[in-house]
This record gives C-alpha cells, sequence and structure tokens, in this order.
C-alpha cells in the first residue's frame, strides 16, 4: 500500500510522473494514429483488433463525449438553478442589507456586504446590479459603491470552492481541484488587501474610471447578446423564474417590493397610462389649478394613472404554487446540489476513462506546455485571454471556473495554467458587465458604465501585481499549500470556507461598525503578527542560520498552536462516536421491528449489549496516507519518508 501510494503521490498538481505502463497498454490499440505522433512510443499493430472491434471502440469513445456533453449542460443548468435556490431563501435580506446607506459609507462595511450578499445569492451579476440600481437612483454615490464591488468579487470564488468539496473522495484529486479552486480566493482577497487601502486613500480607481467617462461619448446600446443562454435558459426557465428588480427594489427603499413574491407568474404584460379623475389630499397636491375642483369635503384633479395589465402566466413548474420564497427556495437548493454533486462525480469518472494513457499525456503536453523559447512568456497571457473569452461565452465567472475544477482535479490542468484562466475569467465577467450597463437608459448609462469599469480596472490592477513577475505569483503558492493541508486534513477544507467566508467578513464587519479606531486597534497588530509568522516560516525554510535557535522551529509552542494533529484527533473521535451511535441506534430498531411480535424488552437488552461491543473504527476520510502501515518488512522509515516527499511534492 505505501508502494500504492507513493504511485499515486507522483502526479500531484497535473504532474506528467507516474504513469503506468499497464494503461497505456490498453489503449495503444485504439489510438494507433495517434501515437505515430509520439517518438517513444511505437505504433500497435492494426490488425490486432478487428472490424467490429474497431467500431464498438469508436462508438463507445463518441457515446462517452456525448454523455460529457450532456453532464456539461446539467452542470451548468444546476448552477444556474442553484443561484435562484440562493436568491429566493436570501434575496429579499440581500436587498435589507444595502438599505443602510450610513453603513455603506463605510468602505470595510461597504466590501464585506458585497461579499455576503454575493454568497447569499450566488451572483455576482445579481449583487452588482443592486448596485447599480442604487447609484442610478441616487441612494449611493459611485465612490462608495467601489468597495461594494471589490466584496461581489471575492464572494463569486466561493462556487468552485464548493465544486472542489465534492472531489474529497479521492486525496490526490482533492489535492489537486481545492488547489485549483482557492487559488481564485488568494488572488481576489489578496488584491483587496492591496487595493482597497490604496482606494480609499487615493480614489484611484473612482478618479480613473470618471475620467474615461467623460472623456468618451458613450451613447446606449443593446443588450449584451445571450451566447450559452440560448441553451440554458429552455430548461432552467422551465423550472423556475424569477423577478429580480424585487430585490432592487427592496435596495431602493419601496415598501411595496418587501410583500411581493421573486417567484415570477406572469411572464407577458402590458402597460397602460391613462387620464383619470382622483382624489388628493388638498388642492396643494392638485396638478394645476384648471385641473383641480372640490365636491364637498373631497378634493379631485386630473392624473396620469399607470396601470399593469397581465396577459399569459409563465409555464415554470412553480408559477401556480401557493408555497413561499424560502420553502421553493430550499426544494431548489436541495435538488440543485444533488444534481451538481451527482453530475460532478459522473464528469470525473468519465474523465478519467476518456483520458487514460496517451491520451493523457497528449492532452496535458497541449494545454500545460508553453511556446518555445524566447516566447514562453506569452503562453500564460493568451491563457488569461482565452479564460476571459470562455466567460464572456458562458456569461458567468462560477460557471468557467467550476467547470475547470474537476479537470485541476483529475491532473488535465495544473493549476499553474489554471492561474491566468482563473485571472481571465475575472476579466470576462467585466466585461459582461460593461456590455449589460451600455444598455441602461441615457439618464443612469455614465454612472453604470462608471461601475462596471470600476469593476474592470480592479480585475486588471489585481493582475498586474500578482501574475507578470514569476516570484510575485504568490497565489499559486498559498493555493497548493492549503491544497496540502486540505488533504491531511479533510474537515479543514470546511472549516476554511467557514472562516473565510462567514466567520472573518463579520468579525471585520462588527470591528468596522464600532468605529476605525477600533478596527485598527483590533486588526493592525493581528496583521503585524501574521506578518511575522510568514516572515519567520520562510527563514524556516531557507535560512535557518539567520534565526536564534529558539526559533528554527515552532517545538517551543503548545503542540495545538503549531499542528492540526489535535484538532483531527478530536475531529475523528466526534465522527468516530456519531457513527457508532448511528449504527447502534440503526441496529436496534431492525432488531425490534423483526422480534416486535416475540420477548421485545429482552431482544432489545440484547441488541444493546452487541451493539455495545461493536469495535470503533476510525474515519478513514479523516486519516492520511502517508499513515498507512508500513511495509512487511517494518521499514517504517521508508514509510515516513514516503509521507514526507507526497507532503511536500508539487
Amino acid at each position: 500500500r505505501p508502494r500504492r501510494a507513493a504511485l499515486d503521490s507522483a502526479e500531484t498538481y497535473g504532474g506528467d510522473e507516474g504513469q503506468q505502463s499497464s494503461s497505456l497498454r490498453s489503449w495503444k490499440m485504439s489510438l494507433w494514429p495517434l501515437s505515430t505522433c509520439l517518438s517513444d512510443c511505437p505504433c500497435p499493430d492494426p490488425t490486432e483488433l478487428d472490424t467490429k472491434g474497431k467500431v464498438l471502440r469508436v462508438l463507445m469513445a463518441i457515446g462517452k463525449f456525448i454523455v460529457l456533453l450532456g453532464l456539461l449542460y446539467l452542470f451548468v443548468c444546476s448552477l444556474d438553478i442553484l443561484s435562484s435556490a440562493f436568491q429566493l431563501v436570501g434575496g429579499k435580506a440581500a436587498g435589507d442589507i444595502f438599505k443602510d446607506n450610513a453603513v455603506l459609507s463605510n468602505p470595510v462595511a461597504g466590501l464585506v456586504i458585497g461579499l455576503m450578499v454575493t454568497v447569499l445569492v450566488q451572483s455576482s451579476s445579481t449583487s452588482s446590479s443592486i448596485v447599480v440600481s442604487m447609484v442610478s437612483s441616487g441612494l449611493l454615490q459611485v465612490k462608495y459603491a467601489v468597495p461594494i464591488i471589490m466584496g461581489t468579487n471575492i464572494g463569486t470564488s466561493v462556487t468552485n470552492t464548493i465544486v472542489a468539496m465534492m472531489q474529497a473522495g479521492d486525496r490526490n484529486e482533492f489535492r489537486r481541484a481545492f488547489g485549483g479552486a482557492t487559488v481564485h480566493d488568494f488572488f481576489n482577497w489578496l488584491s483587496v488587501i492591496i487595493l482597497l487601502p490604496l482606494e480609499v486613500a487615493s480614489g484611484f480607481l473612482y478618479k480613473l474610471t470618471k475620467l474615461l467617462i467623460d472623456s468618451f461619448h458613450i451613447e446606449s446600446g443593446e443588450n449584451a447578446p445571450d451566447l450559452l443562454n440560448v441553451i440554458t435558459d429552455p430548461l432552467t426557465d422551465s423550472i423556475i423564474q424569477l423577478d429580480k428588480s424585487v430585490i432592487s427594489d427592496i435596495a431602493t427603499g419601496d415598501p411595496a417590493a418587501k410583500n411581493k413574491s421573486l417567484i415570477k407568474v406572469w411572464c407577458k404584460t402590458n402597460t397602460t397610462t391613462t387620464l383619470q379623475n382622483v382624489t388628493v389630499p388638498g388642492q396643494d397636491n392638485c396638478t394645476s389649478i384648471e385641473f383641480c375642483w372640490t365636491d364637498g369635503n373631497v378634493t379631485w384633479t386630473l392624473m396620469n394613472v399607470t396601470k399593469k395589465i397581465n396577459l399569459e402566466r409563465c409555464k415554470h413548474i412553480f408559477a401556480n404554487t401557493t408555497l413561499p420564497d424560502l420553502a421553493v427556495g430550499l426544494i431548489l437548493l436541495v435538488l440543485s446540489l444533488l444534481i451538481l454533486c451527482t453530475c460532478l462525480i459522473l464528469i470525473v469518472k468519465l474523465l478519467n476513462s476518456m483520458l487514460k494513457g496517451q491520451v493523457a499525456i497528449v492532452i496535458k503536453k497541449i494545454l500545460n506546455t508553453d511556446f518555445p523559447f524566447p516566447f514562453g512568456w506569452v503562453t500564460g497571457y493568451l491563457a488569461i485571454v482565452v479564460g476571459a473569452g470562455m466567460t464572456f461565452i458562458v456569461q458567468s465567472s462560477s460557471v468557467f471556473t467550476s467547470a475547470i475544477t474537476p479537470l485541476v482535479g483529475i491532473g488535465v490542468i495544473t493549476i499553474e495554467r489554471a492561474y491566468p484562466l482563473t485571472l481571465g475569467s475575472n476579466i470576462g465577467t467585466t466585461t459582461t458587465a460593461i456590455l449589460a450597463a451600455m444598455a441602461s437608459p441615457p439618464e443612469t448609462l455614465g454612472n453604470s458604465l462608471q461601475i462596471a469599469f470600476c469593476h474592470f480596472f480592479f480585475n486588471i490592477a489585481g493582475i498586474i501585481i500578482w501574475y507578470p513577475i514569476p516570484f510575485m505569483r504568490v497565489p499559486i503558492r498559498l493555493a497548493k499549500a492549503l491544497g496540502n493541508r486540505t488533504a491531511k486534513y479533510r474537515w479543514f477544507a470546511v472549516f476554511y470556507l467557514i472562516l473565510c467566508f462567514l466567520v472573518l467578513p463579520l468579525v471585520v464587519f462588527g470591528l468596522s461598525l464600532a468605529g476605525w479606531q477600533v478596527l485598527a486597534g483590533v486588526g493592525v497588530p493581528i496583521l503585524v503578527l501574521v506578518i511575522l509568522v510568514i516572515i519567520v516560516n520562510i527563514l524556516q525554510s531557507h535560512r535557518p542560520r539567520w534565526l536564534p535557535p529558539v526559533l528554527r522551529t515552532w517545538n517551543f509552542l503548545p503542540h495545538w498552536m503549531h499542528s492540526l494533529s489535535p484538532m483531527d484527533r478530536m475531529v475523528t473521535a466526534m465522527t468516530a462516536f456519531c457513527s457508532r451511535r448511528c449504527c447502534c441506534c440503526c441496529t436496534c430498531c431492525k432488531s425490534s421491528q423483526k422480534e416486535e411480535k416475540r420477548n421485545h424488552s429482552s431482544l432489545c437488552r440484547t441488541t444493546g449489549r452487541a451493539n455495545g461491543e461493536l469495535e470503533m473504527h476510525s474515519n478513514p476520510a479523516l486519516s492520511w496516507d502517508g499513515e498507512m502501515e508500513p511495509e512487511p518488512n517494518g521499514d517504517s522509515a521508508t514509510a515516513g519518508r514516503q509521507e514526507d516527499v507526497r507532503a511536500e511534492r508539487f
């Protein structure tokens, strides 16, 4: 088993090592035309397969490809329905969050609000449209909206992190998938840490976009083109359709919007405006003196009255439901997560069956090989362009990054190649927002475009900081380290998700509401401590002689302060205890049902004693491959070295 673990660990983060010759043999016959391109692999004899075998092999490959396309289609649709479910569950709450303008003027609070709202509705486009509506209506200034846009950029990365957790069954896949997903998180967080203080101090994004808008005479245009939505809308619209204007109306302070349902009932309506006699409180409320008269104690005037006439009902499943929005949202949430997990598992298994042997080698070489010298540096920027173009096609950065996460997990795409693709997806989602803003009315066009350009230049500035210089690609190293940690302690992935997208934002939000003095008094010492720990860790790895002997390791601290092993033992014990209790309850229930007509009480006592003798096993999901038993010859040192190699190799 340790030898097998060492072979499995050879291909970490998309490496090409560790390919086994047995898989090459099984695929040579079907890939003999392709193998002529590889100098290190001789062509197999085409006569080894008869005509029937060749036809069946080709039909099988075509069938797998068609099934893969169908699963990808369902995967994208499930992400769309998941976003609708989150909006039904927390959409009105998200609108209420935006109502407090005094809080939004605080840049840190605005950042956290943008993050939390995007996590709630699972759509940066929805949260950005709420911000645009508030700015257009005059409730929020553009300079206060910039931190909110930064927060939406962080919140949109939670989707592919959740998708990566679906690959926790295999440690190596989970290591790569979680690292490939969280590289998006680290890029967004690090960009905000650098650019938010710079924006608060100088307002460079606001001034740059203001200058750009004032320099060009931009006129309203058409809506952004529907590309992938043309394919997915027929299915998703038959399940649920939402009236997203309700969330914007709540945010802009419309009292009637709180009583409206987000579920769209009427798909075709007609609005008519007629001049009618209406009653007003007094003559001061009349439209004019000529059109104002009194009848006893009642004052009448002529006024334009707008009425909306419902013409055609929507045809989705929940069009005639009487359930509240929360119930419908929870139903869709469970179903969409179930479909999402099922599709992801099947996609990974199908890709693993298709991408074996020489096929995997060729695809990895095509996707992960740089251009020849001296143009190798162009490859990453081309990947950024590809990521932006693909995101523009699917019109969602969450969909694109969630789609490449399984490919990173199975090793087809390396994390070094996934990083520029992710950066490109950030650019692609802003171009869609710019096109959508250009369809705004003339009176709100300037503000809408300025916010969209703020989002665009924020991502451009982040790419300039964290990509062109190789040693500044810190998100890759952080994501790899986190991937190794979560592969060893899988529960840490859930802890990371809750900490980064719930606990930490709420703590910072509370401190910011108490005032910048409190935030600085608590945040600055913690930030200084984190920086010192990072510096000491770097010196421990590269220049330990520069440190005093006591700081060359963290062993002088309590074990729980520099290792997750104590916490892992506690989580393992809790999981095993819960598993044993559930097993005892299930066994007792089954036994009592079978023997209910006989001596019920004595049999339950016997069953209880039997259950008390159940052996407790540690949860394999919380174990580490390096903790497997050593080889039969008892060479524990070799097993320990294999564990170290497995934990450190990228």
